[in-house]
Formats: C-alpha cells, sequence, structure tokens
C-alpha cells in the first residue's frame, strides 16, 4: 500500500491541471478503499473507476475556479491617498 501511495505521488507531479491529479489521486485512493472492502479485483476496479470519476470533478472544480478568479480584476487594490503602501 504505501509502495503504491510512492508510485501515485510520483505519478501526479506529471500532470497539467488539478483535474488531472484528481482523477489519478482518486483512482488510487478508490483502488485501496475497494481492496480493503471487497478483497478482490472486482472491488478494486470499481473503487478506482468511482474514485477516478470522483477525483476528477473535484479538480476540475478547482480548476474552474481557478480561471474564475484569474478573470476576475483585483478588487483589493489601494486607492490613491498620497500615503505609500509597502511591498
Amino acid at each position: 500500500m504505501i509502495l503504491l501511495m510512492l508510485a501515485s505521488t510520483l505519478a501526479i507531479s506529471g500532470c497539467e491541471n488539478d483535474a488531472q491529479n484528481g482523477g489519478l489521486l482518486g483512482a488510487v485512493i478508490g483502488a485501496g478503499v475497494g481492496q480493503l472492502a471487497g478483497g478482490d479485483t472486482k472491488a478494486t476496479m470499481i473503487g478506482a473507476g468511482i474514485g477516478a470519476g470522483v477525483g476528477y470533478m473535484i479538480g476540475n472544480e478547482k480548476n474552474k475556479k481557478k480561471a474564475q478568479q484569474q478573470q476576475q480584476p483585483q478588487q483589493l487594490q489601494p486607492q490613491a491617498t498620497g500615503q505609500q503602501v509597502p511591498p
């Protein structure tokens, strides 16, 4: 189990966005839970599939939030009052 988690950590570092990271991490966690719950290959595969789907959806929502935050103008800019603002 520890080797599986280490391998997944290395694999996640190669993903490009949160959706991919979430899908991969969800698959690994789901496979582990499926194996613990069912103890056979079928349960492991079902857990991996469900985990990948849920992880991907969560990661995709994170991507949407990041994109939305980048598009919004900065609301917290200091107003020109003649005072110096530290960097």
